[in-house]
């Protein structure tokens, strides 16, 4: 199924924002000088969105009524302050510096590739798998929430693991880093089940895709060349098997978010319906898709969601909110 099909009346608007200049939000580094650091970025006439809208959250409850505890669904990773221009505002931060504690002040990112990260929960004290963590931004943020007692961080690639270490040296304090607090490894994550299951109380998916918008703007090691077709065409296998494999190294009643930066129902829904059907028939495992309903009004007023997802959710672009695309889908493994 093509876009215009899939997105039907939406395309023509997605289509010239992924043409268009991509919006990016700045991850404030909470070991660095973090209030001076937001205090900077207020002066830009930026805001952390998610501030906004957890405070807007908590203090507007719909209809007037009293407001009501947020559901375990709805929860969301506390400790994460990253700053955007307000809706159709084209202002670009500043390349990041390093600030006066010896590492970075902020790390320049989609805005939309936190949301996964946030929906995931996370709670004081929790084991965390990052199972395709290259390039880093999202390893980086689950280390901003301060939750992580031990956080693996993988990825196949050596090459991009590399980079990954170097946002971490830049980002993290040695101390931090040399507590054990962070594994990184370059091991195939499709094997992690046998390696280390029923381990992790929180896995975060972040799959190989066509990484759309990249691939409109990047002829290198573009995936839609004809000489990829087959790989392009196996990316839905791939990432069935890569979220199979971090379901089963996650422990029964925890968490996994799943997540791409693709348009594409095939890599996004289907692989999710796809996976718990494979780990019920194979391995007896039940596994329940949340509700992130709650958590797309909190944020809504930052990104644009598509209304029509089956499961989880998807930021599309939008040329006054253009991040994205995101898709992201959270899970509780029940046995």
């Amino acid at each position: 199924m093509t876009y215009s099909v899939q997105f039907g009346d939406l395309w023509p608007s997605i289509r010239v924002s992924l043409l268009s200049e991509q919006k990016y939000g700045a991850l404030v580094n909470n070991f660095a000088a973090w209030d001076h650091v937001s205090g900077e970025l207020e002066q830009l006439r930026a805001r952390d969105f998610v501030k906004e809208a957890i405070s807007h959250g908590e203090l507007e409850p719909e209809g007037g009524q009293t407001p009501t505890p947020t559901p375990a669904s709805g929860a969301y990773s506390p400790n994460l302050r990253c700053f955007t221009f307000a809706r159709g505002d084209v202002s670009r931060f500043p390349p990041a510096r390093l600030g006066s504690l010896g590492v970075m002040d902020y790390y320049l990112m989609d805005a939309a590739s936190l949301l996964p990260v946030l929906a995931l929960g996370l709670q004081p004290g929790d084991t965390v798998l990052d199972l395709c963590a290259a390039p880093g931004g999202k390893t980086l943020a689950l280390l901003q929430t301060g939750c992580c007692r031990n956080l693996a961080a993988n990825d196949v690639s050596t090459s991009r693991t590399g980079r990954l270490q170097r946002v971490l040296h830049s980002y993290v304090p040695q101390d931090i880093r040399d507590r054990n607090r962070v594994r990184v490894t370059s091991w195939d994550g499709r094997k992690w089940g046998e390696l280390e299951g029923d381990t992790y109380d929180r896995v975060l998916v972040d799959v190989p895709c066509t990484t759309d918008r990249h691939s409109l703007h990047e002829e290198e090691n573009n995936i839609f060349q004809r000489s990829r077709k087959k790989e392009r065409q196996m990316l839905p296998m791939l990432q069935v098997q890569l979220l199979a494999a971090g379901l089963l190294a996650t422990k029964p009643g925890g968490h996994v978010v799943y997540s791409t930066c693709s348009l594409s129902h095939l890599q996004n829904e289907y692989v999710v319906q796809g996976t718990i059907e494979f780990l019920a028939n194979q391995y007896s495992i039940k596994v329940q898709v949340e509700d992130l309903t709650h958590f797309r009004k909190l944020f809504m007023d930052t990104f644009s969601f598509f209304p029509s997802c089956q499961v989880g959710e998807l930021v599309i672009p939008n040329l006054l909110a253009n991040f994205g695309p995101m898709y992201f889908c959270k899970m509780c493994r029940l046995t």
